[in-house]
């Protein structure tokens, strides 16, 4: 009876374990959630090259070496598409807020502590109310069913997945330093599949005499195979192509330089 019991447990644990190794990563994996857009853009900040041009701003003038922003990438916006894909049922007033940069002004957004903390420690740009911006503007075409903290837990979770990646690695190990398009492509390649490279655009800026590299944006799908849900891989290598744009920039260090 107790070695009955034994085996019981142990098959217990076993499928447990099991199940956590499978359980989905992120909130985009949920299949209760009802998103109405199949293809997306994530659109990634490297903070300090657009501080360069923005040194007032609040997010800015608290930039430091050893911050977050200083050598990983920062949320800027998960845009669903087509890109006129906008401020979806959202009032007239709102929107006239919003394209006015009056996003102080703008209704706040229902969102938990916890997820109010991770997102302005990844989204440096909240504490010029950014996320309200993104929100109201993109967020809202989501889907009838997704709120602003399951919005943000969405593009937190695809934003890890880059800063995890090879891509993160390659502008943090250049700090200072040109990279290429071409190494871009092959960090991406690496970290997410053969056909990853072609699903990224590099956006640049001029600075004086330099050019920076102040945006990466990457097209994702959330249909996989027939399916609303797949690994980050899968959403990029499956999402349509978009061109590379600049061809290589310096990765800018924090402070004016």
């Amino acid at each position: 009876m107790k070695k009955e019991i034994f085996n019981i447990l142990f098959l217990c644990v076993v499928v447990l374990a099991v199940g956590w190794l499978y359980w989905p990563q992120d909130e985009m994996s949920k299949h209760s959630l009802k998103v109405n857009s199949e293809n997306f853009i994530l659109a990634l900040s490297w903070q300090p090259a657009f501080c360069e041009g923005k040194p007032n701003k609040p997010e800015c003038r608290s930039q430091r070496k050893n911050s977050f922003d200083a050598n990983h990438f920062s949320l800027h916006g998960l845009w669903p598409q087509p890109r006129n894909n906008i401020y979806c049922d959202v009032p007239k007033n709102i929107i006239e807020l919003d394209k006015r940069g009056r996003w102080a002004e703008l209704p706040k957004l229902k969102i938990a502590g916890k997820w109010r903390n991770e997102l302005s420690r990844r989204m440096p740009g909240y504490r010029s109310k950014l996320h309200r911006h993104e929100w109201y503007k993109h967020g809202t075409c989501m889907g009838d069913e997704v709120y602003p903290e399951q919005y943000f837990k969405i593009s937190l979770a695809m934003i890890d997945r880059i800063n995890d990646s090879a891509v993160r690695t390659l502008f943090s190990g250049n700090i200072g330093k040109q990279i290429t398009a071409t190494q871009i492509v092959t960090a991406m390649e690496t970290s997410f599949g053969q056909e990853a490279g072609k699903r990224i655009t590099i956006s640049c800026k001029r600075d004086t005499r330099r050019t920076l590299i102040n945006e990466i944006r990457i097209s994702i799908t959330h249909k996989v195979n027939g399916s609303q849900f797949g690994i980050m891989s899968e959403k990029i290598s499956s999402a349509p192509k978009l061109p590379i744009g600049c061809k290589r920039g310096i990765v800018d260090p924090v402070g004016l330089q």
